[in-house]
């Protein structure tokens, strides 16, 4: 069997990649455009994470198999590049399940494999972190306000902020918005005077005139308060001795907007571009195998016998034709060309496919490829 590739290490020229991982965050998230997918963020034994989704015409054929915690073996993938203003991870791409994925129990990973990495409150005040990335907080809560009701987005929905700070008696803003404003508001009135540790998982940070807080981020993100585990005791023990009680201030006016952008943002129009080509990208592969009757992209099927932890052979699988129905068509190679281009107001990204990258190259793609090419 092929051995085990590091998330760090996963590129898109390919998809038959085998991974073992630890789901550290599961949540399901429904969109217009999207409908229903699974959401999940993954780590692996060298602390590397990395998103993952699966969407909804295969949410059936997985959610039984997933579950937050547990630790998996997952075969043949698609990556796409991770890009957004909510990214769970610094990893350049993201997993996607496809049909012919396989997902296989293994020994669980370290229960101590959490991925929590708590950012400093200075780098999120003075503007370092880059704000499309959702960030780990941990802090005592020192102020709390009643529990609001406001209107976002053209419905009513609870608001609760606290103030929070670290070891170096630092403070942040944490707003808290829906069902984590209600359940972190009951249990802090239910823990009375004891000190209560806050830890945000995936939280947004947000941007009003200047000032800076974080928040949750719609059902990414998940809120503990006074956890048992290692961080929150080794961040008790390092906060200053002063035993600050816990203080009940009244909420400050907070301005909403809406969370969708303005509509002409998503207009599409044709257009002429002169510019350079400065580079292929590499990462994403140069072309795809398809069938050479149907000219459709072929799928990657794992052999059943790929499965076995012990076989030390390569991973075997076969192509299969979805259109045509057929196991193992005739393949015809086609270009698919990932290009960097430039011109004297910046750069961008193009995708040709292989019409068009002919008429560049002037020669079919298996003339490159040759007889023996892999995917």
């Amino acid at each position: 069997m092929a051995a085990i590739t590091a998330v760090s290490d996963l590129k898109p020229f390919k998809s038959m990649w085998k991974i073992q991982v630890k789901i550290i965050r599961l949540w399901k998230q429904y969109s217009a455009a999207g409908g229903l997918t699974i959401e999940m963020v993954l780590i692996d034994s060298n602390g590397v994470k990395i998103n993952a989704s699966v969407k909804k015409d295969l949410v059936n054929q997985f959610d039984s198999f997933l579950s937050q915690g547990s630790s998996k073996i997952i075969i043949n993938f698609s990556l796409n590049p991770s890009c957004g203003s909510y990214r769970t991870t610094i990893h350049p791409y993201r997993i996607g399940f496809l049909s012919t994925t396989r997902v296989r129990n293994c020994d669980d990973l370290p229960d101590a494999l959490t991925g929590f990495e708590p950012v400093n409150y200075r780098d999120i005040i003075d503007g370092t972190l880059n704000t499309d990335y959702l960030v780990d907080v941990i802090g005592q809560i020192v102020e709390v306000t009643p529990i609001e009701v406001v209107s976002a987005n053209g419905k009513e929905t609870h608001k609760l902020t606290v103030e929070l700070r670290n070891e170096k008696d630092e403070r942040l803003p944490m707003v808290l918005w829906g069902n984590f404003a209600t359940d972190v508001s009951d249990a802090i009135q239910g823990r009375g005077e004891n000190t209560i540790i806050c830890v945000l998982r995936f939280g947004k940070i947000k941007v009003w005139k200047d000032e800076r807080s974080v928040s949750n981020a719609y059902n990414v993100s998940d809120v503990e308060l006074n956890p048992f585990t290692p961080e929150v005791e080794a961040f008790a023990a390092l906060l200053p001795k002063d035993k600050l009680a816990l203080a009940i201030v009244e909420p400050k006016p907070l301005a909403l907007t809406a969370g969708a952008g303005d509509k002409n943002d998503f207009l599409v129009e044709q257009c002429i571009v002169m510019c350079t080509i400065a580079a292929i990208e590499s990462d994403m592969g140069w072309y795809y195998l398809s069938c050479k009757v149907c000219s459709k992209k072929v799928l990657n099927v794992p052999n059943e016998n790929a499965d076995g932890l012990d076989d030390e052979d390569e991973m075997g699988f076969h192509y299969y034709c979805v259109k045509c129905k057929v196991k193992n068509p005739k393949l015809m190679p086609r270009y698919k060309l990932h290009l960097v281009v430039v011109d004297n107001t910046g750069n961008s990204k193009f995708l040709l496919f292989d019409a068009i990258a002919m008429q560049i190259l002037n020669r079919p793609c298996n003339e490159l490829t040759g007889n023996s090419f892999e995917e």
